[in-house]
């Protein structure tokens, strides 16, 4: 890159209000002479964190991070100096001057600066096009049916691509030429506008600058299939880097510490309308290493919003995964299927609130494509083993034990350290199957002794996972018929009255265990006395007689 002069570098730390620039990044308060505020550059709860306005530095008390303005942006940013020192001067509007290089080094810098800013000036012509002209109707009534304001809409720099020469012609009358506007993507190879008669959304890098295109169809009859089409891949436009509406969330992002991540762009919209700032878009693909890296440099926890029919596609599973390898605290909120974010807009931080982490996502996910109880189980120790213990993982593993019904004994195989081979060994079917074979013993003690059938009415359905048993249940409490397999297995099994007894209150304790897991505080104190309770009966029942099996 080219050295910059130390006399832009001086004008540029003149021009910049460091104030400004902190107060992005975490929220100030004047205390005499000196603005205070947590630091962002350690977690705390008393701020210790001072900025000298007069001065222009930064000093932290608790952590030691010091420096100018160039040098907060240098760490905030991920941006070297000559990169703090061109973002800053394009935040404050200083012109940089550079020292001399070679002509080849300059070519290439004024090529980038032109390249910019005809990308600039087309989303200026873009957005002249939608709000100022007739031809923009159709769009307008898009966005509006879709529930998105001008305002909104203004601020992400929406516009309009009339189509043939328009945007060609003009560029070209400003001085732009036609290799400077094919190699920034906005013509074809034809020299025709490459964008016609779609909704464009500017895609910009963190520093706000445009580098490409997304344009939605608004017709029918337009000639082009896809309901979204991207600028090509070239110089400055690569997709896999962008994340939409990046440069825009950044503040709010490393204020709130965490990131919503979308799919859709309108989605960004609708959210940010409704007051939800950190939000982003992966525009309609999984989030790549690139994407993440950059959302890492901001904060380490992620919402990743997805509506019910993508969620539990393969390719937006390797995104989750992915930034939950990469370290990230990964939540996720699984929409309804039909709906995306734009449609809930309005109340979206409840659902942001009651968000899963992502194992626990993973975990159900994996228990409700399972062929059966032990291909579940395969499954979620297969996720569950990439992962070191935490408390995310313990409340994967609650799930899946209580889900699976597994007996304490097979609860450990779940969750092997990390690097065990998890697909080895299987767990035997007698044990995975131990929830069903008790609610058919407790049947079977029922009907071999009806003087439990006034017991067995206390016990709900849901005492029940099988519906089988649920309907046996039933039969029994209204005075069926006898079913014979349950009387054989009675009898098969040595069933006497008291251990049919002790496997009511056994099914009494399994279901107190499970309400456990999302009791409020005063409904636990209550359940916890209830299994105290039913624990001594039990006991009290074991040392009366040895319990058959």
């Amino acid at each position: 890159m080219a050295l910059i002069k130390d006399t832009s570098v001086e004008e540029v730390k003149a021009a910049a209000d460091i104030l400004a620039v902190v107060g992005g990044r975490t929220q100030l308060r004047k205390a005499g002479p000196r603005y205070v505020a947590r630091c962002p550059f350690h977690e705390e709860r008393t701020p210790s964190f001072s900025v000298n306005p007069v001065e222009k530095f930064y000093y932290c008390f608790g952590c030691g991070a010091k420096g100018d303005v160039i040098t907060f942006v240098r760490e905030t940013e991920q941006l070297d100096f000559a990169g703090a020192v061109e973002w800053l001067a394009d935040r404050f509007n200083v012109q940089v001057d550079y020292e001399e290089t070679s002509p080849e080094q300059d070519a290439r810098r004024k090529r980038r600066e032109r390249m910019f800013a005809v990308l600039d000036a087309a989303a200026a012509f873009y957005e002249r096009y939608l709000w100022d002209s007739q031809a923009g109707s159709l769009a307008r009534d898009y966005l509006a049916g879709r529930g998105l304001n001008e305002d909104v809409c203004r601020e992400y720099r929406l516009g309009l691509a009339l189509g043939g020469t328009t945007l060609a012609r003009k560029a070209v009358e400003r001085g732009f030429t036609r290799d400077e506007l094919a190699a920034a993507g906005l013509v074809n190879r034809r020299g025709n506008d490459y964008f016609s008669g779609r909704l464009l959304f500017p895609l910009a890098d963190a520093r706000g600058r445009v580098l490409g295109f997304q344009a939605r169809k608004l017709r029918d009859d337009d000639p082009l299939r896809a309901k979204y089409v991207n600028s090509p891949e070239g110089e400055l436009f690569r997709k896999g880097d962008l994340l939409y509406g990046l440069d825009r969330a950044r503040a709010a992002i490393a204020k709130q510490e965490r990131a919503v991540v979308v799919e859709g762009n309108t989605d960004v919209l609708a959210l940010r309308q409704a007051g939800v700032e950190p939000v982003v878009a992966s525009m309609g693909t999984a989030l790549t290493e690139r994407q993440l890296k950059e959302l890492s440099r901001l904060t380490t926890r992620l919402w990743l919003c997805f509506d019910g029919d993508a969620a539990g596609e393969a390719a937006t599973l390797r995104g989750m995964e992915l930034a939950a390898a990469l370290g990230l605290e990964v939540h996720v909120v699984a929409l309804p299927p039909g709906f995306d974010p734009a449609d809930l807009a309005e109340g979206f931080e409840q659902r942001l609130g009651a968000a899963e982490s992502y194992l626990l996502y993973r975990t159900r996910i994996e228990i409700e494509r399972a062929a059966d109880r032990q291909d579940g189980f395969v499954r979620v120790r297969e996720v569950l083993s990439r992962f070191e213990d935490s408390p995310q993982r313990q409340e994967a593993i609650r799930f899946a034990a209580d889900r699976l019904d597994l007996p304490k004994e097979t609860q450990a195989g779940l969750a092997p350290r990390v690097g065990a081979a998890a697909s080895t060994g299987r767990v035997s079917p007698r044990l995975l199957d131990a929830g069903a074979r008790l609610e058919r013993h407790a049947l079977a003690g029922v009907t071999a002794h009806r003087s439990l059938v006034p017991v067995l009415a206390e016990l709900t359905p849901e005492h029940f996972d099988s519906e089988e048993h649920r309907r046996l249940r039933e039969q029994l409490v209204g005075g069926g018929e006898l079913d014979p397999e349950l009387d054989a297995r009675a009898a098969a099994e040595g069933i006497d009255e008291r251990t049919a007894e002790e496997l009511l209150l056994r099914l009494r304790e399994r279901r107190i265990r499970r309400d456990l897991a999302d009791a409020d505080q005063e409904r636990t104190l209550e359940l916890q006395a209830a299994l105290a309770r039913i624990r001594s009966a039990i006991e009290q029942l074991a040392s009366a007689q040895p319990i058959s099996r």
